[in-house]
């Protein structure tokens, strides 16, 4: 397997810059996920690597060799694409061999080879069907097989999952992440859910407007997001942002009510408190603060209850099922865990 390394790689279209000077690199036989929204240019740095698109500036090395300008073929990749890309006329059988074959692979070793993903991948009863005959998600799972039978030195997935239903995605995620622990092999994958990135990744890129937000270990985006882009794009739901003013530790939030909180800034900011980190509580209670239901979602482990402080802001707060829920409209008294507060400068980077 190989690792791989951008050097300040930036990809224009005409005067559209996609990716801006990016620096990253990516461990031998990690997996690293990258995330972001749409059209942040997630998919672009995926096809840089794998060569279907030239860098305007820049390197990438995969294996310590630059491949800058080598063509997709010689890099040593295998891609899945969030399109199938399948050939048409070919069975599930000779779609996931055909790479193989083309190499010049023994016909015993293809054979056995694409047997073993088929099974992987639950697709071993579909592998006389043509992709027509085939659904979207079995589609999917045959263009997984054809890079995964290839066994190149890095795996380059582009939203692969994203045609399946939710249980097929669960048990993907799994067989994934058996296959890279079977293989030790370097992985790159791109998408834009959040369960995915937290659940595969040994490291999560986080992608904005072409510019890397934060990398880190998943953990480490959802426990200390560096800007308030990542605080409210990590989790779900988001991280709940409060416009405040500090005075000498003491936090002053829209509602003009007063926290007591140990945070070493003054002035304006932005207060963040994810929805597990606010109890309900009574309202002779210190730090209480007065907030009035406007929606309770029941997830059945546990609800989301929305609440306005002061007609405009409003929090999400997690609470558990087995404790009574108050009902739309009810006033209720909700404290901030002091422990698990974030503060924002105006300009999104985290000051605490």
């Amino acid at each position: 397997m190989a690792g791989v390394r951008l050097e300040k790689v930036t990809k224009r279209f005409g005067r559209t810059e996609v990716i801006r000077d990016v620096d990253l690199e990516v461990a031998d036989g990690e997996f690293l996920v990258v995330v972001g929204p749409s059209g942040c240019g997630k998919s672009t740095v995926l096809r840089l690597i794998a060569g279907l698109e030239e860098v305007t500036s820049g390197r990438i090395w995969i294996g310590g060799k630059d491949v800058t300008n080598l063509p997709p073929a010689k890099r040593g990749v295998s891609m899945v694409f969030q399109s199938y890309a399948l050939y048409p006329h070919m069975d599930a059988y000779k779609n996931i061999a055909f790479g193989l074959q083309m190499s010049g692979t023994s016909g015993e070793t293809v054979d056995q080879r694409v047997r073993r993903v088929a099974r992987m991948l639950q697709i071993d009863d579909l592998l006389h069907r043509k992709p027509r005959e085939l659904s979207g998600g079995q589609r999917q799972r045959v263009a997984i097989a054809r890079a995964i039978v290839r066994e190149p030195q890095v795996f380059l997935f582009d939203e692969p999952l994203s045609n399946l239903d939710a249980a097929l995605r669960a048990q993907t995620r799994l067989e994934l992440t058996r296959l890279h622990d079977e293989l030790k092999a370097t992985m790159i994958y791109v998408t834009h859910d959040q369960l995915e990135a937290m659940t595969l990744a040994d490291r999560i890129v986080l992608l904005n407007a072409g510019r890397i937000e934060q990398a880190g270990k998943p953990t480490e985006l959802y426990q200390q997001p560096a800007t308030r882009f990542v605080a409210e794009f990590i989790g779900s739901p988001k991280m709940n942002i409060l416009p405040v003013t500090v005075e000498a530790g003491v936090v002053i939030l829209p509602s003009g009510e007063r926290l007591q909180a140990p945070v070493a800034h003054d002035g304006p900011a932005d207060l963040g408190i994810r929805p597990e980190n606010i109890a309900l509580v009574t309202r002779e209670e210190a730090n209480a603060i007065r907030a009035r239901v406007l929606h309770v979602d029941e997830l059945g482990e546990s609800r989301i209850i929305h609440a306005a402080l002061d007609g405009r802001t409003t929090l999400a707060i997690r609470h558990p099922a087995d404790r009574p829920a108050p009902n739309k409209g009810d006033e209720i008294a909700v404290r901030l865990d002091p422990g698990h507060l974030h503060l924002f400068a105006p300009d999104g980077s985290r000051v605490q």
